[in-house]
């Protein structure tokens, strides 16, 4: 049990996020976003706002630098009068202090050619096609067997569609950025992202530079869930803002803006058909999803993948269409795919079970396969049995009356649920440098991102454990690309890709040690990128069990989650800590998911209606009375030399369908559309 080795600097004050670097000289931006949702800007009018004492530069299309395609159609800043979506950004204002700035922003006059934008998701829009590929690329659509034969003959059957809505991440830290020019043409970024590398080389290919020629700082990072893994046009407002003025520029989103301009879930609906025989194993499984991306840049959620993998059954479907609407692009938030995809699979076989006269993890445990149903391939380990078992067991699910809406307690009706969880056990190449310094401690340096989630310390107990010295010799430098090149901390993937990096360093230093030091010291370095080409090939996932208990007010419609217990199959644990605080960090995310969480859309402007932490609710204390996380002794040598798997994001998954699943048992009513509030639950109670 290892404490963060930044918590102090944390508490303290002395670790600096993005916009708390002092650099002299600094101005700041405030964006201006577009008020329609669907149209050509015909004019910007600059001369009020740069009529305000302070203001020192305002950019739109019409003078803003041009900028090279980076594959991102969101990072063509001010490159086109074009309005695909509202708030999205058409003008910004340098000045010299933020107030000034935002108070010329809104000086700002931009008068649009307008049109009917075009923003509701629904399962017949013309307009729906399929992609072909889904995140990251993984194929839209795949097939075996007769899936609609085979369910027409089962003997227990389940048809239902499931939805939910659009989900916005909200990291404490804001999508933030300071940008430096220099005499030399370089830019230094102090950046909040969850990649270094990733924004080095996107920036410089947006400005037409050599990546050497841009550096990014960001040692510390107030949170991401997703919405940070590539750079975001916050970025380039600094950027040009900074270009513009001839000066440092700090641009940090307000939180309203962020609804627009960072990212979120694509709202899904989710049509599932489960056949089974009278045992409850399954025959035929059919997972079709409508989800939606924007008219500018594609993005398809990979929502029916997780499907392919989690149950055996010889007829299978899975298929994704997508429609491009005047909204904002979506993209990863924590989870993606497993987590919109899971709730209705979950929930699909807990309605099966009940329909089956079978218990909801026996179910599960029949339906349990040694391979990966679509792919054929073995898992390199598989312990939902385990996790379901065990779960069990520490819940008291034997005890359960598996009758819905039976148990009361006062005006409160209690029910309990459970759900599986997975997430696949990525890893990427990454490199890794390590110096053994002349006073006998050893520097560690690797472009990672901690956004606040014990990274730094669990690459310095895996780098002290392959340099077999104390914990206290070791320091480990992350969060900046002029270190190794490393991939983003997203898909669960950090601490397998850099780690395993980090070794190889660590094992290549002992190498050229020879049991001392020379006066300069010494260091070695690793890429990985050889290593992951020659795996083995193996179905590699992560596997978890989740258990929910809640009252709902029999009087109000309201839902509590009393307790929650989370059992993870995730391979070795390197830090029993802070990963304890990843499961439950997820799960409490799930919570949300399942009970508060949803941007609601205004289809007649076309925007969000709820912007901000007041309007946009997430758990609080009160909503997660007792919750907790374990994991059960997990040994896989076909992972990594560290024998881990990913948990960031399995902690989310299967947590809101297992809380569905206990509304119902509570209730006797089935929600299908997320999240479960006291409007949709209490006309039906």
């Amino acid at each position: 049990m290892t404490d963060r080795l930044e918590s102090r600097e944390k508490v303290t004050g002395e670790a600096r996020y993005a916009v708390e670097y002092p650099v002299e000289g600094v101005a700041y931006a405030a964006a201006v976003q577009a008020t329609v949702g669907r149209g050509e800007i015909t004019s910007v009018g600059t001369e009020e706002a740069l009529r305000l004492p302070g203001v020192l530069a305002v950019l739109s299309h019409e003078n803003a630098p041009e900028l090279q395609d980076t594959g991102d159609a969101e990072l063509a800043l001010f490159q086109s009068r074009t309005v695909s979506y509202r708030g999205q950004f058409v003008a910004a204002v340098v000045a010299e202090t933020l107030d000034t700035a935002r108070e010329a922003a809104r000086l700002v006059r931009v008068e649009y050619a307008s049109e009917p934008p075009d923003v509701t998701l629904r399962a017949d829009h013309p307009g729906l096609y399929k992609p072909d590929k889904v995140n990251p690329a993984f194929p839209s659509d795949t097939v075996q067997g007769e899936p609609d034969e085979a369910f027409a003959n089962s003997a227990v059957r389940v048809d239902a569609t499931y939805s939910t809505p659009a989900e916005h991440n909200n990291p404490m830290e804001p999508h933030a950025t300071l940008a430096q020019w220099h005499d030399d043409g370089t830019l230094t970024l102090y950046d909040s992202t969850q990649g270094a590398s990733s924004v080095q080389r996107t920036i410089a290919k947006a400005l037409g530079l050599e990546p050497a020629q841009v550096r990014v700082v960001s040692p510390h990072v107030g949170g991401g869930f997703g919405s940070k893994g590539a750079p975001r046009p916050n970025v380039l407002v600094a950027v040009l803002g900074a270009r513009a003025a001839g000066r440092p520029v700090k641009f940090a989103v307000p939180r309203q803006q962020m609804f627009a301009t960072t990212g979120y879930r694509t709202p899904t609906i989710q049509r599932i058909r489960l056949g089974a025989d009278e045992d409850g194993h399954l025959e035929a499984i059919a997972h079709e999803v409508v989800e939606q991306t924007s008219v500018i840049q594609e993005f398809g959620e990979q929502t029916a993948v997780v499907t392919r993998m989690m149950y055996k059954a010889p007829h299978r479907r899975t298929s994704h269409r997508l429609v491009k609407l005047n909204v904002p692009t979506p993209s990863w938030m924590r989870a993606p795919g497993e987590t919109p995809g899971m709730f209705a699979l979950e929930s699909a076989m807990d309605e099966l079970a009940v329909a089956a006269g079978i218990d909801p993890v026996e179910l599960r445990v029949r339906n349990d396969t040694g391979h990966e149903p679509e792919s054929g391939l073995p898992f390199s380990s598989r312990n939902l049995v385990a996790c379901l078992r065990e779960g069990a067991a520490r819940f008291g699910w034997a005890a359960r009356d598996p009758r819905p809406g039976v148990r009361r307690m006062g005006r409160k009706l209690l029910g309990t649920g459970v759900a599986a969880s997975t997430y696949p056990a990525y890893m990427r190449p990454s490199g890794a440098t390590a110096r053994a310094e002349p006073d006998g401690t050893f520097t560690i340096r690797v472009a990672a991102a901690d956004i606040g989630t014990g990274a730094r310390t669990a690459l310095t107990l895996i780098a002290a454990e392959a340099l077999k010295v104390d914990l206290g010799r070791v320091r480990v430098e992350v969060g900046d690309s002029r270190f190794p090149k490393a991939p983003v901390a997203g898909g669960s993937a950090g601490t397998a890709s850099w780690g395993t990096a980090v070794v190889r360093a660590c094992e290549g230093l002992r190498e050229k040690l020879n049991g001392s030091v020379p006066p300069g010291g010494v260091e070695a370095s690793a890429d990985t990128t050889g290593e992951l080409k020659g795996r083995d090939r193996y179905a590699r996932h992560a596997f978890g069990a989740q258990f929910a208990d809640v009252e709902v007010d029999a009087d109000t419609g309201e839902v509590r989650v009393r307790r929650m217990l989370g059992i993870f199959a995730a391979g070795r644990i390197v830090n029993p800590k802070t990963a304890r605080s990843q499961f439950i960090g997820g799960m409490t995310m799930g919570i949300g998911m399942a009970l508060h969480e949803e941007s609601v859309m205004d289809a007649e402007f076309g925007d969000f209606l709820n912007r901000d932490l007041a309007q946009y609710h997430v758990p609080a204390c009160a909503d997660v009375r007792d919750i907790e996380a374990d994991w059960v002794e997990e040994t896989d040598p076909h992972l990594n030399p560290m024998g881990t798997k990913g948990i960031g994001e399995i902690g989310i998954v299967g947590a809101a369908a297992a809380v569905a699943n206990a509304v119902h048992h509570a209730t006797g009513v089935r929600v299908r559309d997320l999240p479960i509030t006291p409007p949709r639950l209490l006309p039906r109670l």
